[in-house]
């Protein structure tokens, strides 16, 4: 039986247009495997609080710390991203970037020593690769030929989350929320042809 986490990290919730963007995403998925079991890990609310002085400690150095805290609020979250088959993130664009719960989320699921090793060659994932999808909204638009602003959200993640063995990653978007009732019609469609057109005879 396959799992699918959910990281909803928008403080609108279901009202999101990121949360309903990643709810396609995971009905999509559930096409392929219907008896996977969904794992909700709500975040917009500012759920998960950011690493404290032990975490900090332990990152510096192989130094024997506390494992309470957000030491041990990391080990769940590794555990449940470890436990996971795919993995959709439904999340605004904060100014040009991850918003800060995601940023937490992030802080604690790559940890050196446990999610990531430090080699002569650089830092190598320790996790399984599987299915990322990143579901985006933003009020301006950061790709195509109408993007005026840029993009340092998806560069970010590729980058962060192949540091802890996760490559496949997929991005779909809703942009232009910003600019009125029509353009975000348009922008909904062109998410659900982007979705359908990824889903269409994909072998998961």
């Amino acid at each position: 039986m396959k799992t699918i986490l959910h990281v909803s990290c928008s403080p609108r919730g279901d009202a999101a247009e990121s949360d309903k963007l990643a709810w396609k995403v995971i009905e999509q998925l559930r096409r392929h495997e219907p008896t996977a079991v969904l794992v909700s890990r709500v975040i917009g609310g500012g759920q998960i609080a950011h690493i404290d002085q032990d975490y900090a400690i332990s990152q510096g150095s192989s130094a024997d710390v506390s494992q309470d805290g957000t030491m041990a609020r990391s080990e769940e979250l590794v555990r449940e991203l470890e436990r996971s088959d795919f993995v959709v993130i439904g999340t605004p664009m904060h100014n040009l970037t991850v918003p800060s719960v995601l940023k937490a989320w992030i802080d604690h699921v790559v940890r050196a020593r446990r999610t990531f090793t430090i080699t002569p060659a650089g830092k190598v994932g320790t996790l399984r690769d599987r299915p990322v999808f990143v579901a985006i909204a933003s009020g301006g638009r950061f790709s195509g030929d109408r993007a005026r602003q840029p993009d340092f959200l998806t560069p970010y993640l590729k980058t962060v989350l192949a540091m802890i063995g996760l490559h496949d990653l997929t991005f779909f978007s809703v942009q232009g929320t910003g600019a009125g009732p029509d353009a975000v019609a348009e922008a909904r469609a062109q998410a659900d042809q982007a979705l359908q057109q990824h889903f269409a005879g994909r072998r998961l």
